[in-house]
């Protein structure tokens, strides 16, 4: 009898976690390459789950795609693992289970992590794979990007006739990340032509059997379950499920009760969870109707925007020239310099202080706090520095929801320079997202969900700088970037510190057919050795061999270089201020009476060009 009639009048049982065994056995490497180089090891655990009563077990191949299988240089073996798992499921299945082969989301909360093309060409290298082996149908699951798991499955659907069994993954109990309620989802994927639809992953039996209250029957496909074990828990370098299989056997009825006709287990079950089940579900007729408790419809009450101290920087520098200015938290826990500098820069009038987020890796007091006292107590607006380097996703969404609680809605979004060049070589870089799809996650936010599509209550009311580095030898490619991040979200840019006219007026041709409005980036040198370090060391800037020549010629007098790298930014600022509205000024060492000096200097200027009345309609 077919895999599709036996579920027509039974309820099958699948089997549970591959993964977690071969981990808990000691197995930290490619679990797929163990198709090929330890097959008695998966055949045991297939034996295990048939003998435990599954009527389905899967093929190790979850992640044995090009996409996956290229971390661990084996790209090159998607056929050779594919066809070994099929061969090591089959031998061990013989007619005692139906063998599904197992193919398994590669986006996660990154849905532009991968292409839709990257996508379809790594699933059909494995979907003909598992094929031409054999295979009694396919499974897929874990997708928690119902786009990816569309566009899969309208692919399977006509390269087979073998049944499909396709699944989603959800962050929170009823909803996709994409907010698409779990009912509209089966819907969908059945009208694809999925002959099992469900759930894996991510829920324990508790929270997927609150989802499965929700969903109807479907009219023809079948429903199907794999839930996790439990939450697990991190100890002593390893992860570990501590769910047991008597809780499991409890549920077992529930599932029945809501429809589900292939149950198995996902992340952390073993063969006593998967026994569990079959003891108590054997041989058990399957529901023909249920009720469904469908969630009431929310009413749509609009959201009001988060109200805004400040007028966004964007709008004020497309309307008149503006100053901000960066002056950088302090190493040690002294802050007396930094507020005094902030002070000095209030009273000369800038728009906004930017506080940078342990730039080049180097340890400083947290900006947010310091931002958040900067407002507080001088009522300057604090522009906040975002690295993807120091924090995961969750960080990264706590930080800023910290950050709208304190009132602090100015934000850069930076990738972040690489941990091993800062005082920690030895720290990890995380880098879960890049400055692209953080600035995109940030604009969900603004429209009140937070990065992994769940409603926050409340909108937040971020603007979004970006930054621009057109230090660079393809000045086109690097506008073609800032392109990219106006399309994810970005609201104007900050610019690494320019050195010379020619590179102002490089800019401003290549530029000025965008609509959002650049800050220039402008550093004083003050020294022949910082001008040589800033262009040898720091990456993203380079300055002029005519500046390194008029800085190194006054290398024996420390107060003229000074003054002169002070003359420099000057000249920089009235060629800036002809192309530009925005002014950037990067404060060196915390030497706040020289961006004190410049910020007065072009206010003074950008008077002189717009006309004398500029100065006196700013609000300080």
């Amino acid at each position: 009898m077919s895999f599709l009639e036996k579920l027509n009048n039974q309820i099958l049982i699948a089997d549970g976690a591959m993964g977690t065994l071969l981990y808990s056995y000691g197995t930290d490497c490619c679990f797929e390459e163990l198709n090929l180089s330890q097959p008695d090891q998966i055949q045991n655990i297939h034996k295990a789950y048939i003998d435990a009563g599954a009527d389905v077990i899967q093929t190790n191949t979850y992640a044995a795609n090009y996409l996956k299988l290229q971390r661990y240089g084996l790209e090159d073996s998607v056929k050779e693992i594919n066809s070994a798992a099929v061969r090591n499921a089959k031998k061990t299945a013989q007619n005692n289970a139906y063998v599904l082969g197992t193919i398994g989301g590669n986006r996660g909360v990154k849905p532009d992590s991968v292409s839709i093309e990257e996508l379809k060409r790594s699933f059909r290298e494995q979907l003909y794979c598992l094929l031409l082996e054999g295979v009694d149908g396919i499974l897929l699951e874990t997708f928690y990007d119902f786009e990816e798991l569309e566009t899969i499955l309208t692919i399977a659907r006509k390269e087979t006739r073998l049944p499909i069994v396709a699944q989603v993954s959800l962050q929170e109990p009823g909803v996709l990340q994409n907010q698409m309620s779990v009912n509209e989802a089966i819907t969908r994927l059945e009208g694809l032509g999925a002959d099992v639809i469900g759930l894996n992953c991510r829920l324990g039996p508790h929270h997927m059997l609150l989802t499965l209250e929700q969903i109807e029957l479907p009219k023809h496909a079948f429903l199907s379950a794999y839930p996790n074990a439990s939450l697990p828990t991190y100890i002593d370098g390893k992860f570990h499920y501590e769910g047991d299989a008597e809780y499991f056997q409890k549920s077992a009825r529930s599932f029945r009760n809501q429809g589900v006709r292939l149950l198995g287990g996902c992340c952390g079950t073993t063969p006593g969870h998967i026994k569990a089940f079959a003891s108590e579900l054997k041989n058990c007729v399957p529901v023909t109707e249920k009720v469904v408790k469908l969630k009431p419809k929310k009413k749509n009450v609009e959201i009001t925007d988060a109200k805004r101290e400040y007028a966004p920087l964007q709008e004020i520098v497309k309307e008149r020239p503006s100053v901000i200015v960066e002056l950088d938290p302090p190493r040690k826990l002294d802050t007396t310099k930094f507020f005094e500098g902030a002070k000095a820069l209030k009273e000369a009038g800038i728009d906004s202080i930017t506080l940078a987020d342990n730039s080049l890796a180097t340890v400083r007091i947290s900006n947010e706090s310091l931002g958040y006292l900067v407002k507080k107590e001088l009522g300057l607006r604090p522009l906040i520095h975002i690295s993807c380097r120091d924090r995961n996703i969750i960080g990264l969404q706590s930080h800023l929801m910290g950050l709208h609680t304190l009132g602090l809605n100015d934000v850069l979004a930076i990738t972040g320079d690489p941990a091993r060049v800062g005082d920690f070589p030895g720290a990890s870089s995380v880098y879960d997202v890049s400055s692209f799809e953080l600035i995109q996650m940030i604009k969900q936010l603004n429209e009140g969900l937070s990065f992994s599509g769940k409603d926050l209550g409340q909108k937040t009311a971020f603007s979004i700088a970006a930054a621009f580095n057109p230090n660079v030898r393809s000045l086109e490619k690097a506008v073609k970037r800032l392109e990219k991040k106006i399309h994810y979200g970005a609201d104007y840019f900050i610019s690494q510190p320019v050195f010379s006219e020619e590179k102002l007026l490089e800019i401003y041709e290549n530029t000025k057919h965008l609509s959002s409005p650049i800050y220039i980036g402008l550093m004083p040198l003050i020294s022949s050795k910082n001008a040589e370090f800033l262009h040898n060391e720091v990456p993203g800037i380079k300055i002029a061999d005519s500046i390194r020549d008029r800085m190194a010629s006054l290398n024996d007098n420390p107060l003229q270089a000074a003054k002169e790298g002070i003359a420099i930014t000057k000249s920089l600022i009235d060629t800036a201020l002809d192309l530009f509205n925005g002014i950037y000024l990067i404060t060196p060492f915390l030497r706040y009476e020289l961006t004190v000096e410049l910020a007065l200097y072009a206010r003074m200027r950008a008077s002189e060009l717009r006309g004398s009345s500029y100065a006196e309609n700013i609000i300080y």
